[in-house]
């Protein structure tokens, strides 16, 4: 994004919003307790008439018994307790809040989730969660039409979705669906099975692609079915011994000896869940190949002589994981670029999956659709930015529909509770190759239906019990919200927009303090994360920038021993590690700090530099009714401080000791 250019005119308010949250102030106080208080009853109401004729088992003069009033004595004093020690919790719902990736949560599904939490369906199965495990299976396919995806379950290669406590659990899910891809040719040509046109050899086989795979997978059905019950048991058996699942990773590369172990390639602004994803599948964290960034973003040049040279070696990649909105930087790896470089490598023989890691973007892609839900032009969407979206970034978005999986994160911008992530493949029938049977949940024969057959959700998904409140609340919220540009995409672009004056807002404030300061936007933000590297002029050590990041840091960070309204603003940290920035972008950004490049050293934690990040989540950051920018607040505030920080730094005098 460019802040060259002056935001467009104020626009009038948008009431809409004015539903959407509890409020800053605690605004829809009386909307919130309305409803609470209305399905509370209505929740009693059901207890009373689900069987009338039994009588209250908890007597009316129970309330007066000396035990119960202890009981409830106990009950209000704990409560209480934790009231109290709640108002210590970080202000999420403040738009003086800019620091991790959190803010207000959206009151329809606030409501939901509350209102669904006392009938505490388990989305397990149907039998434990009737009415909200069909919920989360609309969830996944809510974000699949806004990912692109296919996602009308009449159509057999109809896309599926589920939630999970968070970004790490979908992560976890993509490695193992795309593992049971990879692994499942190979299985049937170990088993030897007849009449199915079966890949050459075992490197064929586990480079087949996904779609041919599954293609495949439906011929083996289709033939499966076709045997005596006595043949099917038998093919069965010998199938399920051969696949990865039931030999494990040692014993299926032992048995296929002139097969390695799969790469999964990643940019090095990944999330550590991968790592952890690939020591829990027994992969190891040495099969991780993070990958240089341009720019914060995917060098698309390193990925592509990486899978040249895993084409002349013989090694096998598992995934390619893209990243929409970098969990320190916001920044879009070009994915459009990525399946490009697949589409190359499947000439030279080699294939694998391409998962978008979208835990932070995912819901930016309700800008780019339309309520038909096809994409929207670059121009269409620009019309209400300065420069959002870029030509690479519109071309990322529009990509998502050619990717295999995706992992978006409700509870980040989609502003619902913790923890609901999701999990979504762009093919439902890949699942089967992840289903688990446990017969005292799910019983029956397959069924036939796509709805009935993700009634029995823990089949697939990693987790037993789950919560099915979760799915209730995200599912309401996309009901109220429909996942395009002129519902739910109100908020994001509020967010974006706030971006970009926040961007505009640092440029001049890099002018304004110049004389004392040295600010660096290191990168033109691609959503709504804008991070700022500052030095004091006169320092050009990296050990004392990082010192005094840190100190601006302390009046921007929770401090549980002191009352939360001593700080005005709350901010997050960051770092800029020379193996993730690549040696140019290094070399630009210390340049441009006046930083020596000979103090970015192992010793003392000076082998990179410590930035301040900002999270502009909050719908209220530009508050045009009451004339009130809180980002404009932020840089007076910051330009206080940090003047007053650099006095101090440069003499050992506080310029100020009654700051904060």
């Amino acid at each position: 994004m460019s802040a060259a250019v002056p935001m467009p005119t104020p626009e009038p308010r948008d009431h809409t919003l004015d539903a959407c949250f509890l409020g800053p102030y605690g605004e829809n106080d009386a909307l919130l307790e309305r409803l609470m208080v209305e399905f509370l009853r209505d929740h009693v109401y059901w207890r009373r008439n689900f069987h009338p004729e039994d009588p209250p088992a908890i007597a009316t003069a129970a309330a007066h018994h000396p035990d119960y009033l202890a009981f409830e004595a106990r009950m209000r004093r704990e409560l209480h307790q934790l009231s109290a020690a709640l108002k210590k919790s970080v202000p999420f719902h403040s738009p003086r809040y800019i620091g991790h990736m959190a803010s207000d949560l959206l009151l329809p599904g606030l409501a939901a989730q509350m209102l669904t939490l006392p009938y505490n369906p388990n989305n397990v199965s149907e039998d434990a969660a009737p009415v909200t495990v069909d919920m989360e299976v609309q969830v996944g396919l809510q974000l699949a039409r806004m990912l692109g995806y296919p996602h009308d379950p009449a159509q057999p290669a109809c896309a599926f979705g589920h939630l999970a406590s968070g970004g790490s659990l979908a992560n976890y899910q993509a490695l193992r669906l795309a593992l049971a891809l990879k692994a499942f040719p190979v299985a049937l040509r170990a088993a030897g099975v007849p009449e199915l046109a079966l890949p050459v050899d075992d490197w064929s086989a586990f480079n087949l692609a996904a779609a041919d795979t599954i293609v495949l997978l439906e011929q083996w059905h289709a033939w499966l079915a076709a045997q005596s019950p006595e043949q099917r048991a038998h093919w069965l058996t010998r199938v399920e011994a051969e696949r990865i699942e039931q030999r494990g990773l040692v014993g299926f590369f032992a048995a296929h000896p002139e097969l390695r172990v799969p790469l999964v390639l990643a940019p090095v602004t990944a999330h550590y869940s991968w790592s952890k994803g690939l020591k829990l599948l027994g992969l190891g964290r040495e099969q991780l190949h993070l990958l240089p960034t341009c720019g914060m973003r995917l060098d698309l040049a390193a990925l592509r002589d990486t899978l040249a040279r895993c084409a002349h070696e013989r090694q096998p990649v598992l995934m390619c994981v893209a990243v929409l909105g970098s969990t320190e930087y916001g920044t879009i790896d070009p994915i459009d670029a990525v399946l490009a470089a697949r589409a190359h490598a499947r000439t030279q023989g080699v294939d694998f999956s391409v998962h978008v890691d979208a835990a932070w973007g995912g819901y930016l892609a309700t800008l780019f659709r339309h309520e038909d839900g096809s994409l929207r032009s670059r121009a269409e969407v620009a019309s209400d930015y300065v420069q959002f979206p870029t030509p690479a970034v519109h071309a990322a978005f529009a990509a998502l529909a050619d990717t295999d999986s995706a992992t978006v994160d409700p509870h980040k911008l989609g502003y619902l509770p913790y923890g609901a992530g999701a999990f979504i493949c762009r093919d439902h029938r890949a699942m089967a190759l992840l289903a688990e049977r446990a017969d005292y949940v799910f019983h029956g024969s397959t069924p036939d239906s796509y709805l009935a057959r993700y009634r029995s959700l823990g089949q697939f998904v990693p987790e037993g019990s789950k919560s099915g409140a979760a799915a209730a609340a995200v599912y309401v919220t996309h009901k109220v919200l429909p996942l395009d540009h002129r519902h739910f995409g109100r908020l994001p672009r509020a967010t974006v927009r706030a971006a970009e004056a926040f961007h505009a807002c640092a440029q001049r404030f890099a002018l304004d303090i110049a004389d004392q300061l040295h600010v660096l936007v290191p990168f033109a933000p691609d959503s709504n994360l804008v991070c700022l590297a500052l030095n004091p002029r006169g320092s050009h050590s990296v050990a004392q920038a990082n010192a005094y990041v840190r100190a601006l840091h302390d009046t921007l960070r929770c401090d549980p021993s002191q009352p939360l309204q001593t700080k005005e603003f709350f901010g997050s940290v960051t770092s800029l590690r020379p193996q993730m920035l690549g040696a140019a972008d290094t070399a630009r950004i210390l340049a441009a700090l006046q930083l020596d490049p000979h103090s970015l050293t192992p010793d003392e934690g000076s082998d990179r530099l410590v930035i301040l990040r900002h999270t502009l989540m909050n719908p209220y950051l530009i508050d045009h009714e009451n004339g009130i920018s809180y980002i404009e607040r932020y840089f007076e505030f910051l330009g206080h401080r940090a003047r007053a920080l650099a006095v101090t730094a440069s003499t050992g005098i506080p310029a100020d000791r009654s700051l904060p």
